[in-house]
């Protein structure tokens, strides 16, 4: 390394959440809650040079490990992440994130008028995955189709 490189050190024990759709790794920190009060360490990398992507977005927490349905919510933003579990400095399990075919309670309808907003209505917003790149889902009740741009400006 030379002195031009700055280097993010490496973390005992957590998750590096990797290859995040450039400009991302703050809705990724939105969506895990994360706010930098709970005491963890926590690195970003963002608009770093990437082979696959051009560029990418990288998380790093210390402490931490995702639940599956924190991994779907990123899924949503980032459908090329991958997601590393680290333990004593090692990686011990590596995964992308994988889009389910259906996406239950996680985001809502952009429709003011569908039944799962109607808060009298005690349903979950379910989603079917129409498209992933770009991703599309349509609502199960209404038929409404969101967009990338929709679901970010949820988280």
């Amino acid at each position: 390394m030379n002195e031009s490189e700055l280097r993010v050190q490496k973390i005992k024990d957590g998750t590096v959440i990797d290859h995040i759709t450039q400009g991302n790794a703050l809705n990724v920190l939105r969506i895990l809650g994360i706010t930098g009060k709970e005491g963890n360490v926590v690195s970003i990398a963002m608009n770093v040079p990437s082979k696959k992507l051009g560029k990418k977005d990288i998380v790093k927490i210390e402490g931490r490990e995702l639940n599956p349905r924190e991994v779907n919510m990123i899924a949503l933003i980032a459908p090329k992440a991958t997601i590393n579990i680290i333990r004593n400095y090692q990686v011990i399990e590596k995964r992308k994130v994988k889009l389910p075919k259906v996406i239950k309670g996680i985001v809502k309808c952009i429709n003011p008028m569908c039944v799962s907003n109607n808060p009298r209505e005690p349903i979950e917003p379910v989603f079917t995955v129409i498209d992933e790149h770009p991703i599309k889902l349509r609502c199960q009740y209404c038929g409404m189709v969101m967009t990338h741009e929709d679901i970010e400006k949820q988280f």
